[in-house]
């Protein structure tokens, strides 16, 4: 029997469009199982739009539950990422006994800005929602409807605060949202290169760390 495809949410921005397919290309480029990827667009979800976002994801990643109708796991990536691993690595990773995975962060920011200008503070839980495997049939995240998500402050949903129990907040290895230019390199590339502070598409982040794992898959998704 073929296997379902793993849901995967990304993060789509259109001023940097380049990093979601990046991103995809790189993913399946390694995949040894199906895959199924959707994007966090604001055509799409155009009732989610608020204000105070930095990137027109920012809060529509907390609709995965919903998106998913409160059924089996899914997970969500930043777009400025690549894989550098099967995604099926990840996939085996995910506990039943938890809402939520995530990478558990604990640095303080090396660029108070980064791509485009953004400011770049330091905040509790700084990029643990940018990679997440979600039990979306977990009861704590039965609350994530579209007028609960539009309704909470960032600081809110980035937090984790719907999750009374943080026990039910698991931990990731870093190696699956390792933050190229907040960390230093390790002896071994790690299974996910988040290039938090800019992707090197962009020309003052061309070079930075990992920027040729990079470049190779933007090259691979645009091959005829």
């Amino acid at each position: 029997m073929q296997p379902e495809a793993i849901p995967i949410y990304v993060g789509y921005d259109p001023r940097e469009s380049v990093a979601y397919h990046t991103f995809c290309q790189s993913v399946l480029s390694r995949a040894s199982v199906p895959v199924a990827f959707y994007p966090l667009a604001n055509s799409i979800l155009k009732h989610q739009r608020r204000d105070d976002e930095s990137n027109d994801f920012i809060t529509s990643r907390f609709l995965i539950p919903y998106l998913q109708t409160w059924k089996g796991h899914a997970l969500f990536f930043d777009g400025d990422m690549v894989v550098t691993r099967d995604i099926a690595e990840l996939w085996a990773l995910r506990d039943h006994y938890k809402a939520v995975q995530v990478v558990k962060h604990d640095y303080k920011t090396k660029h108070a800005v980064k791509y485009l200008g953004n400011p770049n503070p330091d905040y509790p839980c700084k990029n643990w929602s940018s990679v997440m495997i979600f039990n979306c049939a977990s009861y704590p995240n039965r609350c994530l409807t579209p007028d609960y998500v539009r309704s909470q402050p960032g600081s809110h949903l980035h937090r984790f605060e719907w999750i009374a129990d943080k026990d039910m907040v698991g931990s990731l290895p870093p190696e699956w949202n390792h933050l190229v230019g907040e960390y230093e390199k390790p002896p071994e590339t790690p299974a996910c290169l988040h290039y938090t502070i800019g992707i090197p598409s962009f020309s003052e982040f061309a070079q930075c760390d990992y920027s040729r794992e990079w470049h190779e898959q933007h090259y691979n998704a645009n091959q005829p």
